[in-house]
Formats: C-alpha cells, sequence, structure tokens
C-alpha cells in the first residue's frame, strides 16, 4: 500500500432539528395547551486515533463527511431524535489543521484520544417553551441551527523515539534492518527508502525504542529537491537523531565532511526546533576501508565536533548493540530542553 501522510477533506455537521408548534386536543385536558416538543441536534464530527491505522490514504479518496441532521419536535410533548455522530479514524500521530491558515485544531497524538472537529447544530425550542401566564396559546417555535463546516488537512507525523537521518545510500535502511525486524528496502542506488519505515529495537526483553527511517536527504532538500524534504515532518517527534555519514562513498571525490553540513543546514532551513534536537554523528562501512579510524579523526576534525559519535557497519552489524545501548540510555532519561550539538 502506498503510504499516504498528507490530506485535505471537508467535514460538515449535522443541522438541528426545528422545534414543533402544537397543541393538546386531549378530551381529558379540557383547556389543552401547548405540547410541541425540541427539535434535536445535529450530529457532530469527531476525529479518533487508531493505532491499527497507518496511513491516510481513505481520505485522499473520501474527501467530504458529513453527520447526520437531528430530527423535528412533535406535538405531544415529542422530542426530535439527535442526529447520529460520525468518527473518522486517523493514524496516531496525525495532526489536524484548518486548511486555509494551517491553525492547529487537534493533534492525535495517543491511541484512542477524540478531538472535535465540527460541532453538530443544536435543536430548536417547541412552543411550549413560550407558554406564559400572558400568552396560553403560544404559536411561536424555533429553527435548528446549522451545524459547524471545516475545510481542514490531515498531516500524519509517524511516533518514533530515534530518526535517522543522512544522504542516500548512506546505510540507514541497512541499520534499520540490522537493528530491527523492519525489512525496508536495501540497494545500491541512491533513494530506494520512498516511504518512512519504522522499526522496534530491542535491548532487554523488557526494554524497546522505536526507530524512524526516511528517505536521503540531498542539499536543496528544504526547497524541495529530492525525496526527503516530503518526510522531514516525520522527525519532529523524535527526541533523538543519528546523523549517518558514510565513510566509503562510491564516489572517490566526495567530501563527507562538507555532505555532513550541507545536510545539516537543510534541517535549519526546514525547522529550526528540528535543527535544535539531539544529534549523534554514526560512521557508516567501517569495514569497507582499511583506514577507517584515521578517517573518522579527519571527519571530527573537519565537522569541529564535540558530541557523541558512534563508529558502526551496518551491514556486519558491528558497533551497531553499543549504539543502540547508548540510545537507550539517552532515551531513558527525562527530556530535557537542552540544546542539540551539532556541526560547525
Amino acid at each position: 500500500m502506498k503510504f499516504f501522510d498528507e490530506a485535505k477533506i471537508e467535514v460538515h455537521a449535522g443541522k438541528g432539528g426545528d422545534g414543533s408548534a402544537a397543541f393538546r386536543r386531549e378530551r381529558s385536558v379540557p383547556r389543552g395547551g401547548p405540547s410541541g416538543g425540541d427539535g434535536g441536534r445535529g450530529g457532530s464530527v469527531w476525529a479518533v486515533a487508531d493505532r491499527n491505522i497507518n496511513t491516510l490514504i481513505d481520505y485522499r479518496y473520501a474527501r467530504i463527511h458529513r453527520a447526520e441532521n437531528g430530527d423535528g419536535g412533535r406535538g405531544s410533548d415529542k422530542y426530535g431524535r439527535g442526529g447520529r455522530d460520525i468518527e473518522l479514524r486517523v493514524p496516531v500521530g496525525t495532526i489536524v489543521r484548518e486548511a486555509e491558515c494551517g491553525e492547529p485544531i487537534a493533534d492525535l497524538a495517543r491511541d484512542g484520544e477524540r478531538a472535535l472537529l465540527a460541532k453538530g447544530g443544536q435543536g430548536g425550542l417547541g412552543n411550549l417553551h413560550f407558554k406564559s401566564s400572558i400568552n396560553r396559546a403560544p404559536r411561536q417555535f424555533t429553527r435548528g441551527l446549522p451545524g459547524e463546516s471545516r475545510a481542514l488537512a490531515l498531516e500524519l507525523r509517524v511516533l518514533a523515539d530515534v530518526g535517522l537521518l543522512g544522504l542516500p545510500n548512506a546505510g540507514k535502511s541497512t541499520l534499520v534492518r540490522a537493528v530491527s525486524s523492519a525489512r525496508p528496502k536495501v540497494a545500491d542506488y541512491p533513494f530506494t527508502t520512498l516511504n518512512p519505515s519504522l522499526g522496534v529495537v530491542r535491548v532487554a526483553p523488557e526494554a524497546s525504542f522505536v526507530i524512524a527511517d526516511i528517505p536521503g536527504l540531498i542539499e536543496g532538500a528544504a526547497e524541495g529537491a529530492g525525496l526527503g524534504h516530503q518526510f522531514l515532518r516525520h522527525l519532529a517527534r523524535t527526541r533523538l537523531l543519528l546523523h549517518m555519514v558514510d565513510i566509503a562513498p562510491p564516489d572517490p571525490d566526495a567530501d563527507p565532511a562538507k555532505d555532513a553540513r550541507a545536510l545539516v543546514q537543510e534541517l535549519k532551513k526546514y525547522d529550526e526546533a528540528l535543527y535544535r534536537k539531539p544529534r549523534w554523528l554514526v560512521f557508516n562501512k567501517i569495514d569497507a576501508v582499511a583506514d577507517a579510524d584515521a578517517r573518522i579523526a579527519r571527519l571530527l576534525r573537519a565537522l569541529r565536533w564535540k558530541g557523541p559519535w558512534f563508529k558502526v557497519s551496518a551491514l556486519s552489524g558491528a558497533g551497531c548493540r553499543e549504539l543502540c545501548n547508548a540510545a537507550y540510555r539517552f532515551l531513558a532519561q527525562p527530556a530535557k530542553g537542552s540544546r542539540a550539538r551539532r556541526a560547525a
């Protein structure tokens, strides 16, 4: 199934039923009186987070959603039936915004969380409400109110603890395969990852975290170049970024330090908060070259890096356990508002 993480929809709550103007005509009630009931309220539209759904594909094709109108009131003090609500089930991690201005309405980050998208209209009043000492036979009643209508934008941000960052073919998908049971596509050409992929990393029987692999970024991603810009939002919820650096790029003229700095600048252009997230360097493919330690030392000097760093081989698994254990220890600590360490 293709991964859809954006959709635009219209929601229309139900109209409230009209009140009734009626009078009693029973033989046992000589003077009768008003007996018109109220109209029922219109149905509302709700969004509900469902962990069994992982894409917004349903809302790419079903764009208009209407709740039921309320029934009108009737005589004999009978109130109209309320319109049925409708629930739009969305993936956990969905953000709902006003389509025109982008103002957030709800952030459904937990399974079962609900948010009111459009409130149903209130039912009208029957004439029994207008009876008074000077108005014994009121004929007044009120119409039901229309329900709310909204144009909304749905945006899915996957929920992961750790996000992988890197150029195409830096080894992100291979690392996910090495440390979890997820099986993203791996090949020797760029942009093999076309959709975000999640994996659960278990460091002990009762200890685990979720890692996210997104399509590789290239320079100009913040302006729309490549594929990764479409999925940068999925890194927003992560607590830790693992910036993978290929120390053995296939192009002998490539400069891994320059590429790493360019990628970090793309983060800054896209979102300052994402740029300031805690970020660790992960030097990959240490088994592909004989002078891995010397190359890493040169990169650390070129980047003026003072933060945590690790060396791994995602293909063989070397160093992956140490990386995962360190990430879990970091995540086990209370979240802090500290600024991320970053390359100069």
